[in-house]
């Protein structure tokens, strides 16, 4: 049961592949459009693609032998890794989930967002990114209108 009023929206679904450069071209074919491709210290590359007006898919490709994705691909195979949300207040999300049970691992800080993970040992078999953008996110990434809904972050919207 819901036991908070945050707004919550879907960021992007994460598919862990082992090639960017192969699998993207089926992204292409359904209409996407490549926003931008990042690396994490030489251990992984993502790349977000813009679909319609406001959905994202993100690629994960690993570029290291001993990585979680890498351990991912070896016992799943290429498909769906996580389904981020942006959540407008990460705190009152994560008590929601615990007080109904669910566990929440992994929560970090970084310069420009919090995130927070949902055990895939849940009934849905997903795992779940919460992810809350402080309000320099978009000053070092993309462009506003790529990166939130109507150009504002989740949350944003409701407080006019």
């Amino acid at each position: 049961m819901n036991k908070h009023d945050t707004p919550i929206r879907v960021d992007h679904v994460g598919i862990a592949v082992e090639s960017i450069e192969n699998a993207e071209p089926v992204l292409f074919a359904l209409g996407c459009e490549r926003l931008t491709v990042e690396s994490v210290e030489d251990r992984f590359r993502w790349a977000y693609y813009s679909l319609g007006d406001a959905s994202r898919l993100e690629l994960i490709e690993p570029i290291a032998d001993d990585t979680f994705l890498t351990d991912f691909l070896d016992q799943y195979g290429p498909g769906l890794h996580h389904v981020t949300l942006e959540v407008a207040d990460i705190d009152a999300v994560i008590e929601s989930l615990r007080e109904n049970d669910i566990r929440v691992i992994d929560r970090a800080e970084f310069d420009t967002w919090s995130e927070a993970f949902v055990s895939p040992r849940n009934p849905t078999g997903t795992l779940f990114q919460l992810m809350k953008y402080h309000d320099d996110y978009h000053e070092k990434r993309l462009p506003p209108q790529e990166l939130f809904i109507n150009e504002s972050r989740v949350g944003e919207q409701f407080q006019r």
